[in-house]
């Protein structure tokens, strides 16, 4: 009787642990490309260009920024600031060097309520999706907000082609923080699917991730995605799961995600690599030059630096709480790749 009452004691103990993620294979394929380009995010010191608290030419930090290549030379960013009747709004910027940026244009926020987090792609046809996490006028209701402008004649105008709102479905409080992984026409974005990644707010009381589907612009279903949470959780993560990104390096899918080890503590917010072939995540130990320590809302694209040669580019936020002097706020940084 003792021996039985004990085996299922054990059993309980075990099932309330967090079960560790498949364990990665001795030599797997993706852990050399993995590792190099976790030294990348890593180094800050020794990147090619870095910026600290970066602002547009109009005064605007860039809060959460996503850049990507201008296909027509240069680049061009998405990010939020807090305005000053206490909203975020999402700016339009381009830069030609990565780290100084010109404001073009506000996208979001001024008369539909707070907009942040927000991402953007080009299409193969040349246009471009973005979205962001959208807020009500008065508040509330956060939820993944979809346009699409038709070219980038129409994005630096601000000329909307297409609108979408989704609904949430996997919680009554918030959805949000969205990166997008694909954009596939056929031929056109009213016959497209295109694959996002965001959060939901998990039981209305922490962030975890969820991975959806907006069908022709106009149909969303998504779903949670416990595996890329226990990637995490493995770690000790007890906070938010939240923002992410995707790069393609080496022949290898890898993401950023964003981890805090204790809910409420901004400064324990870490940025993980995640590895979607082994569905593991790696710790890093990041180094900027004034020795912060907290690194929020991650962002990674591959891209052709301002000399030509091929670089990673790495955004993340970092908290006052956790910051070094001088270095609060939001970090671009890069490094060229051969």
């Amino acid at each position: 009787m003792l021996t039985k009452l004990l085996t299922c004691m054990t059993a309980l103990l075990v099932a309330a642990l967090v079960i560790p993620p498949t364990a990665t294979a001795a030599g797997a394929p993706s852990d050399p490309a993995r590792a190099e380009l976790r030294g990348i995010v890593e180094n800050v010191t020794g990147a090619t260009g870095k910026r600290y608290g970066a602002h547009d030419d109009a005064g605007h930090t860039m809060d959460t920024v996503k850049i990507i290549q201008d296909t027509t030379g240069g680049y061009l960013a998405v990010s939020h600031h807090m305005a000053s009747d206490g909203h975020f709004r999402v700016n339009l910027a381009t830069s030609t060097d990565l780290l100084n940026w010109h404001w073009v244009r506000e996208l979001a926020g001024s008369n539909t309520g707070a907009a942040s987090q927000p991402t953007i792609a080009q299409a193969s046809n040349g246009g471009f999706v973005m979205a962001w996490e959208q807020e009500n006028p008065g508040g509330g209701n956060n939820h993944l907000a979809f346009r699409y402008f038709a070219s980038k004649a129409d994005l630096l105008a601000g000329r909307v082609g297409k609108s979408f709102d989704a609904a949430r479905r996997l919680s009554t409080c918030a959805e949000g923080t969205p990166n997008i992984y694909k954009i596939t026409l056929s031929p056109d974005i009213e016959h497209s699917t295109i694959d996002v990644g965001g959060h939901y707010y998990w039981n209305c009381d922490r962030d975890r991730q969820q991975r959806g589907t907006l069908k022709n612009f106009n149909s969303w279903t998504n779903s949670a995605q416990s595996d890329y949470d226990n990637a995490l959780l493995y770690w000790g993560v007890g906070g938010n799961i939240g923002d992410r990104d995707q790069v393609s390096f080496r022949g290898y899918s890898f993401g950023l995600i964003e981890g805090q080890y204790t809910k409420g503590d901004f400064g324990s917010w870490r940025t993980f690599v995640y590895d979607y072939q082994t569905g593991n995540a790696d710790k890093t130990a990041i180094h900027t030059d004034a020795g912060s320590t907290a690194f929020a809302n991650p962002t990674v694209t591959a891209l052709r630096a301002p000399n030509g040669q091929n670089a990673i580019l790495v955004t993340l936020f970092i908290p006052s709480e956790g910051a070094g002097p001088g270095e609060s706020g939001e970090l671009i940084y890069y490094r060229t790749v051969s």
